[in-house]
């Protein structure tokens, strides 16, 4: 049976706010992507601040599980996830038409969420459901195909599709549109894109962040809420799942407590009947609790989303010290440079160098090769000031874009936690009175004897 996620009554809120456009890709826009190349095929920046969860119905409505062979000519079992949308115009105006619907497996929305880090670095993107499952209690299985993790996978891969559709930056973008509305070709047009050569080397990113100088104090702070928010999630998850083990144990247990009653009412004239129905309802609590930690699975979830949340905070603080990185290496190598002309121009050397001193012994060089070296001096010089130039350019509108979003990420972060942690409190407080209510069934059964 299809479940819903916790945040779901929040998007049909946002898309029952919204305007009746119909959204489509604009073949004859001119917008480039973040990093200023063509993005006619990139985006569809259709109307400032209109997103495209206005103008589409978006839902994940099922799961299937399937057979084939990879790319290696394995035998795999893998699952599907069926995508149904429905333009929002047709369901303001009351008509009720058939979606549109195609399958999308997991590394397909893997895949789109690449794409969009590395064409949006300055975006805190929304992460997917986890792959497999993580701070499970004992009696949870840990297996990606088990019918439960899948449907919870199932709802939160339609999180992460309905965020990203809300998203005033990425819902416009094109290879979403395509990833949602495309059954074939939608790949082909992703690595026509480029995204993976323009994507930063592991390595070169923890360069940057031992190495660079004077990055945004700002963007420190926060990658270090990202860590503590990180810290804090996970130690929240492991408790929780500690607790849902005890909790099974001590619901099970009131089940000796029915087995009991039931044996000792059939040696029971006078109190027979009262001991078997405190029995039943014994039974009833003991069982009762599948219920409730499945509930809990939800909010366990919106947990592990923010958790996913603070990776992704992080790659976004991780860019800005890249470039910071890159525009100081930049500024430097101008630097020296100019200083190189300047000592070739007075031939007066402020630094050791083998040049000057091989100058030194063997005399200095013809007018005519230091010309030439001036020449070469000047035009590096002039390549290194339009370097310099559009890094700063790069690190500034970086900083600008991703502040924006890390304050509108912070705001959504806020009202969803809330959210999340009122539910589950009131969910506690529910099965704290199913238990009242349990034992005063039995207290009645026992008047009754």
């Amino acid at each position: 049976m299809r479940s819903s996620s916790p945040t779901t009554s929040v998007w049909k809120m946002m898309a029952e706010d919204g305007k009746d456009e119909q959204f489509g890709p604009d073949e004859d826009s001119e917008n480039t992507t973040a990093d200023g190349t063509d993005g006619s095929l990139n985006n569809a920046m259709v109307e400032e601040g209109s997103t495209l969860l206005r103008r589409m119905e978006i839902c994940v409505a099922e799961a299937e599980k399937r057979s084939g062979k990879n790319a290696v000519n394995m035998q795999e079992t893998f699952t599907v996830y069926l995508i149904e949308t429905r333009p929002m115009d047709a369901v303001a105006e009351g008509r009720n038409p058939a979606p549109d619907s195609l399958w999308r497996r997991y590394s397909e929305f893997e895949l789109l969420r690449n794409y969009l880090i590395v064409t949006y670095p300055y975006v805190v993107v929304p992460p997917l459901p986890e792959k497999r499952a993580e701070f499970v209690w004992h009696k949870l299985s840990a297996d990606n195909m088990d019918p439960d993790f899948v449907e919870r996978r199932r709802v939160g891969l339609e999180n992460f599709l309905l965020r990203v559709a809300s998203h005033p930056v990425l819902s416009n973008d094109k290879i979403l549109y395509y990833f949602l509305t495309e059954e074939d070709g939608w790949k082909e047009a992703v690595y026509e894109t480029g995204f993976q050569a323009k994507a930063d080397s592991r390595l070169r990113a923890l360069s940057a962040t031992f190495r660079v100088r004077n990055p945004d104090k700002r963007f420190m702070e926060m990658k270090h809420y990202s860590d503590e928010l990180q810290s804090h999630t996970s130690q929240l998850l492991r408790a929780r799942a500690r607790v849902a083990d005890r909790l099974y144990g001590v619901y099970k247990v009131h089940g000796n407590y029915g087995r009991v009653f039931s044996e000792w009412s059939a040696i029971e004239k006078e109190m027979g009947d009262g001991l078997q129905s405190a029995g039943h309802h014994m039974d009833a609590y003991a069982a009762s609790i599948d219920d409730i930690l499945e509930e809990e699975e939800h909010y366990a979830d919106q947990l592990k989303e923010y958790l996913s949340y603070a990776e992704a905070l992080r790659a976004v603080c991780r860019k800005h010290e890249l470039n910071q990185f890159e525009l100081e290496m930049a500024s430097q190598d101008l630097i020296s440079k100019k200083q190189q002309r300047e000592e070739l121009a007075t031939g007066i050397v402020r630094t050791f160098s083998f040049k000057g001193m091989t100058n030194k012994l063997f005399g200095q060089e013809a007018p005519e090769q230091r010309e030439a070296r001036l020449k070469l001096l000047e035009e590096l010089i002039a390549e290194g000031e339009e370097t310099v130039k559009d890094k700063t350019i790069e690190c500034e509108e970086h900083v600008e874009r991703a502040w924006v979003d890390m304050q509108r990420f912070k705001e959504q972060k806020d009202k969803d936690l809330q959210e999340a942690l009122i539910n589950y409190a009131v969910m506690q407080i529910s099965m704290c009175k199913k238990g009242i209510q349990v034992w005063g069934n039995a207290k009645e059964c026992f008047l009754k004897m």
